[in-house]
């Protein structure tokens, strides 16, 4: 009878009435509990219900009543595996390979639990021999790729992949999961390619479409990325990490302020979003609004306390508006972090607050440790053009001070002994200033929106000789350029006046000054030293045609006027303290600055009360046109540096329109800057050796007319002869560096330090 009730059964199932067969299966049981057929039967209608673990129990008795049922066996191993019991299962799929060895179904199976188990050889290995057997079968190719993916093969798991997709082209998913191999394989445009194909398919898919998204925005094809990211977020809007991209996106568009709201929507969907509070501080800052980001930083480094540079950040927050309250605790901090290893501050925020050069060395390999060194692109090649090929490489070609310092180097250049390539990866299309720089290149590349191993490549493919780095660390910095190492000889030069720590950087532009032949220890590069100064600078700096009078801009028309026009966040105590004294020892007397934020410039007011000085005796400038700060630089009497991290631009500034710079030789390279600007001009007496000759030196000028007089006369008679400000001879001096340092490298010899020109 019970035949007879299984064949009905069997028809119910056939035509789609499962309810009803499952009836009858359960009544075949009642009466006959070790029925296999009914068993394993009920068990696989179970199982369509989604009764999974009602399921797997029936079939799991069925197969001990006939453990030679191969397909059986097969069932409850599936049932398993969807419950997440895999060795279990594991041991099921070989008991149905041991009954039926060519059991296509269960080899596949058993490697896609291999897979989940981590055993990825052994998964390879069975679903090899499947592809073998079945190479029409989609679900094998699908899972050898898988298993190439998970031993680190992804060129063969595309191949895999294509097999799929040409017996599937149809399914979103197969692309979707070949672009994660393409990417691996470094394959991008055919990644990007193939993501296209998978949402063609199936356009709403909100993991494909992030994906196409974070993909454009790593290809630097940031107008894409953000259209890509609202197309996701038009499907799902309440993905935190979906916002926080589009503010990167947008921050890289320079849309920062739509960036603020892409941030905060961020926070509101996840105030645990660690990554979007960092991000919208880095864009508070950005945008000097130094007292919101503080609290956006406090709120990363709560929810992700070693979240790397946060905590120095927050300090910069604090140097930005002159509140010194914790100075020394954040001092003692920094030190303890870089000394541990810490990625507690980045290199250019560290020069403002570092003292040593051995704290700089170690908070620069810090940093530069991030970037992974691979197989370089360079690889020995010899070249031996007709002329040198060097590669200039920064964001800055727009108007900022690496820009004005060193836009005549490239137009003075010898054009029959080198050939000059610009490389820029910033802003600035447009100015002035860019059109001048682009004017003195030879080749001009803008590679803002294109990858940095896209640009390295371009390097190898222009047999570039020397790449120059002008940034190392300054906003806007892309190191994994030179890291790929493109080029023969690389070089870090002016922008950032310190060791980058890097060892894909050969050399470093300095003088005697800056680097004593007993600090080379503490830099990472060779030293290559110029005759007078390591700073370029521009002989065509323009001045505005008008000078301001002293009531123009707010100054008291018969005081003596001290002036630093140095970026407030390098205003520290110390210094501060000698200006004020210097306050109290010339009656009548202000000090002129820059107003970086009210905020500042109220703190250094209050700062200044409480030594006793009268608040109002602080004068502020705004921020104006690099023309018109020159021409109001002349109504000031003497500039006061600061240290550790001095004038730089500032003071070459000054002494182009015949204002004396005092400053002090600190111990690092930053502090070592405007000294070595004073010798290249012929004033080295204002260089002094400590902080209590500077402040004697400064109170002596500003006591004696007479003496300042004659410094400014001086100043006035070197301007047009000064090694300084001579454009062509430091461009012929720079040169003879790179012909040295090609020269060595052509002769077989490793990078080492040498002396140019007159101090050869």
């Amino acid at each position: 009878m019970n035949e007879s009730v299984l064949q009905d059964a069997l028809r119910l199932r056939r035509a789609g009435k499962l309810a009803e067969a499952a009836q009858l299966y359960s009544g075949i049981l009642r009466n006959e509990p070790h029925n296999f057929e009914a068993l394993h039967a009920l068990g696989i209608l179970r199982y369509q219900s989604g009764l999974l673990e009602e399921a797997e129990q029936l079939i799991g008795q069925a197969v001990v009543i006939n453990p030679a049922a191969a397909d059986a066996q097969y069932n409850r191993a599936s049932l398993l595996l969807k419950l997440n019991r895999t060795e279990e299962a594991l041991h099921a799929f070989d008991r149905a390979l041991a009954l039926k060895p060519d059991y296509v179904e269960a080899l596949g199976n058993r490697g896609a639990a291999l897979l989940r188990l981590g055993r990825a050889a052994e998964a390879f290995a069975d679903l090899d021999r499947l592809v073998r057997l079945r190479p029409d079968l989609l679900p094998a190719w699908a899972n050898h790729a898988s298993a190439l993916m998970a031993l680190n093969r992804p060129s063969e798991a595309v191949a895999s992949f294509d097999k799929a997709t040409s017996l599937k082209p149809d399914l979103a998913q197969l692309w979707k999961d070949r672009a994660a191999a393409l990417m691996a394989a470094q394959r991008t445009a055919e990644a990007l390619a193939s993501l296209e194909k998978s949402l063609a398919i199936d356009p709403k898919n909100p993991d494909t479409l992030v994906q196409r998204a974070d993909l454009l925005l790593w290809l630097k094809r940031y107008s894409d990325a953000l259209l890509a990211y609202e197309a996701f977020i038009s499907v799902d809007p309440n993905y935190s990490e979906a916002w926080n991209k589009h503010g990167v996106t947008l921050v890289e568009l320079r849309r920062q302020n739509e960036a603020l709201n892409s941030f905060a929507r961020a926070v509101l969907l996840d105030s645990g979003n660690a990554d979007a509070w960092n991000n919208r501080a880095n864009v508070l800052f950005e945008l000097k609004r130094f007292e919101e980001a503080a609290l956006d930083f406090q709120e990363a480094l709560k929810l992700a306390p070693d979240l790397p540079y946060v905590e120095g950040f927050l300090i910069q927050c604090r140097l930005r508006v002159c509140d010194w309250g914790t100075l020394e605790d954040d001092r003692e901090r920094l030190a303890a972090g870089i000394a541990a290893g810490k990625r507690i501050i980045d290199p250019q925020g560290n020069l403002s607050i570092e003292r040593s050069p051995e704290g700089q060395l170690r908070c620069s390999r810090i940093f530069m440790a991030e970037e992974p060194l691979g197989p370089p692109m360079w690889r020995g090649e010899r070249y031996a053009h007709d002329r040198i090929r060097v590669a200039y490489l920064t964001a800055d070609f727009r108007p900022h001070p690496v820009a004005f310092l060193v836009a005549g180097v490239f137009e003075h250049h010898d054009r029959s002994r080198f050939e000059t390539i610009g490389i820029s990866f910033g802003p600035g299309a447009g100015s002035d200033i860019r059109n001048r720089i682009e004017a003195g290149f030879e080749h001009f590349h803008d590679v803002r929106n294109t990858p940095d191993s896209d640009v390295a490549a371009l390097l190898k493919r222009m047999d570039v000789d020397v790449a120059v780095d002008l940034m190392a660390f300054t906003d806007g910095c892309r190191p994994s350029i030179l890291a790929q190492r493109p080029a023969p000889v690389q070089v870090n030069f002016l922008g950032f006046p310190g060791t980058s720590g890097a060892p894909h950087l050969d050399y470093i532009i300095a003088d005697r000054i800056l680097i004593p032949e007993q600090d080379r220890r503490f830099f990472s590069e060779q030293v290559a030293y110029m005759p007078e100064t390591y700073q370029a600078n521009d002989s065509k700096r323009a001045v505005a045609q008008r000078t301001p009078t002293r009531a123009d801009a707010g100054l008291p028309e018969n005081a003596f006027v001290f002036c630093c026009f140095n970026n407030n966040y390098k205003i520290l105590p110390d210094v501060f303290d000698i200006w004020m004294r210097l306050l109290h020892g010339v009656e009548g007397s202000v000090l002129w600055l820059l107003q970086d934020s009210e905020t500042a410039a109220a703190n250094l007011r209050r700062e200044a009360a409480a030594r006793g000085v009268a608040p109002e005796r602080l004068l502020f400038a705004s921020r104006t046109t690099p023309p018109e700060h020159l021409a109001r630089q002349k109504l000031a009497d003497l500039f006061l540096d600061t240290s550790p991290y001095g004038a730089h631009t500032t003071c070459s500034d000054a002494l182009w329109v015949g204002l004396p710079v005092v400053t002090f030789r600190g111990a690092t390279f930053p502090a070592r800057v405007a000294g070595s600007l004073l010798h290249a001009a012929g004033l080295p007496e204002l260089a002094t050796d400590s902080p209590a000759e500077y402040e004697r030196l400064a109170l002596s000028l500003a006591r004696d007319k007479v003496a300042l007089a004659a410094l400014k006369a001086k100043l006035d008679r070197n301007r047009s002869t000064c090694a300084l400000f001579d454009t062509a001879r430091f461009t012929r001096n720079l040169e003879q560096a790179f012909e040295t340092m090609v020269r060595r490298h052509r002769a077989g010899e490793p990078p080492r330090s040498f002396f140019v020109g007159a101090d050869a």
